[in-house]
């Protein structure tokens, strides 16, 4: 059994300008990356060379030694080690992932969850995304 806090985890893949492009939710002691990883696309042709993500920056919650290596298979990835890499060196990626969860926390649906079930709470943090997106976009464009 595995063993952690009970609850769920925010997962979001963004943009280096911090538009949320996936969200998901995952059990609050397991990894849920890979499922967000393995089914992101981005509408490009195929052959582009911006058909999918460059880089991938991860805190080391996700330094898990097959975690890594099926991330290297899939994208670049650079994730903190345990013990080695100090927050400092990373803050300078990290902040954008951290003021997006920031916009969606925002909301008072998401924080604290109110929902039970996780379909009603993953519709709500979709749409606080989308809300998200157009408000950035917005801004972007003027």
């Amino acid at each position: 059994m595995a063993r952690g806090k009970p609850g769920s985890k925010m997962q979001v893949l963004s943009h280096t300008n911090g538009l949320p492009l996936r969200v998901g939710l995952s059990a609050a002691n397991s990894l849920g990356l890979k499922p967000i990883v393995a089914h992101f696309h981005i509408g490009y042709e195929s052959h582009s060379v911006h058909s999918k993500p460059q880089g991938l920056h991860a805190d080391n919650a996700y330094d898990v030694p097959d975690l890594r290596q099926w991330l290297h298979s899939h994208i670049g990835v650079r994730i903190a080690r345990k013990g080695i890499d100090s927050s400092e060196r990373l803050g300078r990626q990290r902040w954008v992932i951290e003021r997006t969860i920031s916009w969606l926390t925002g909301y008072r649906r998401l924080s604290p969850r109110y929902e039970r079930h996780p379909r009603n709470y993953l519709a709500f943090l979709g749409l606080a995304a989308a809300i998200c997106c157009d408000k950035r976009l917005g801004k972007l464009t003027m």
